[in-house]
């Protein structure tokens, strides 16, 4: 009888907890709900349209850092902006040997705290039109608005749109972006 009450208390946890899950606010990304309860990583591996941000954090390194307590901003790179770099760039990052390349690149996407798109407008009203933005590689990226989209300039003048904004997460939030942001080489 103890036994039988044990399993019918799991299987009430593991309802209540699915249906917490269920009720959580979540943003599509990939054909995957992405869970505010879940970390940059945690939610990342599940997008269809990510495979290769995620094949290249888990080259770099970066799994751990990425599902720390953070807070993170994230401006997360598709699999189409990954195709529209130069035929073989993705491949050549990839190798071991270009792992601290990657690191940079990768970590050029990322700003310490959570700036969600309100917060973003904020500090690009502050700023006459433009706020710039320290990556956690240390490099500057300027976020602006063009006509109702955000726009992020790097270093070297490319240009990404903000495609999806405001896909919160356990620890920061993510920007999907349609366009590879490069620092300074």
């Amino acid at each position: 009888m103890k036994r039988i009450f044990t399993v019918v208390v799991a299987l009430v946890a593991m309802v209540g907890f699915n249906g917490a899950m269920a009720q959580e606010k979540t943003v599509e990304v990939g054909g995957a709900p992405m869970y505010p309860s879940k970390n940059i990583v945690e939610n990342a591996v599940n997008s269809k349209d990510h495979t290769t941000l995620v094949a290249a954090v888990k080259a770099a390194g970066l799994v751990e850092t990425l599902q720390t307590a953070g807070p993170f901003t994230v401006f997360a790179p598709t699999n189409a902006a990954f195709e529209m770099l130069p035929a073989g760039t993705v491949e050549t990052l990839l190798k071991p040997e270009n792992k601290a390349k990657l690191q940079g690149v990768l970590t050029y996407h990322v700003v310490a705290g959570k700036l969600d798109a309100k917060t973003l407008a904020a500090k690009i009203k502050e700023g006459k039109g433009k706020a710039v933005l320290t990556t956690v590689a240390g490099g500057k990226l300027i976020v602006s608005m063009e006509g109702n989209k955000v726009l992020i300039t790097d270093e070297n003048g490319g240009k990404a749109y903000v495609t999806i904004k405001d896909v919160y997460q356990s620890n920061g939030v993510i920007h999907v972006i349609d366009h590879v942001v490069l620092p300074k080489s």
